[in-house]
């Protein structure tokens, strides 16, 4: 059997994470994806599907960080149906996406001007840490007017992308 999803599309919130006892981290988003078709009469219409995401570990932890709500993010995962009983003793479900994968979609100007990840630097999390550069060549190349950045602390082995 195969079972493998991918969307793209622009987060509906900023994601939620919550510590298993065990310490492992789970994020919750929701992601809106559209598709344009022409209907029966030749007109364009846009369908518009909002499906829930599940990361989970140190994706889930480098998600929270870096996306917010309305950034544009590839994710490819497996759809799982979510089952149980609400308040009332009602048995509800829900399919969502366990992402397995995931790549931020968003350009460095539109996260200069505040439509993605707080300003953080979407180049520099696959390249070596800024401390590594050479500090006069980091000085001379970046703009005056960019804001600094702060160093992140990741390994390059921990980044799932």
């Amino acid at each position: 059997m195969y079972n493998k999803v991918i969307l793209v599309g622009n987060l509906t919130r900023d994601i939620e994470v919550r510590y298993t006892s065990s310490g492992t981290a789970i994020g919750k988003v929701g992601i809106a994806t559209n598709r344009r078709f022409k209907n029966a009469q030749g007109e364009q219409q846009d369908e518009t599907m909002f499906i829930d995401l599940t990361f989970f570990g140190r994706t889930a932890e480098i998600a929270h960080q870096y996306l917010r709500k309305g950034s544009k993010v590839l994710v490819e995962g497996r759809l799982v149906l979510e089952q149980w009983t609400d308040q009332s003793g009602g048995k509800r479900s829900k399919h969502s996406v366990t992402v397995e994968n995931m790549q931020m979609l968003d350009s460095r100007s539109d996260q200069q001007s505040g439509g993605g990840y707080n300003n953080a630097p979407r180049d520099d999390y696959a390249s070596a840490p800024a401390a590594a550069q050479p500090a006069p060549q980091t000085q001379t190349q970046q703009p005056a007017a960019e804001p600094s950045v702060p160093e992140i602390d990741i390994d390059e082995d921990e980044i799932p992308f």
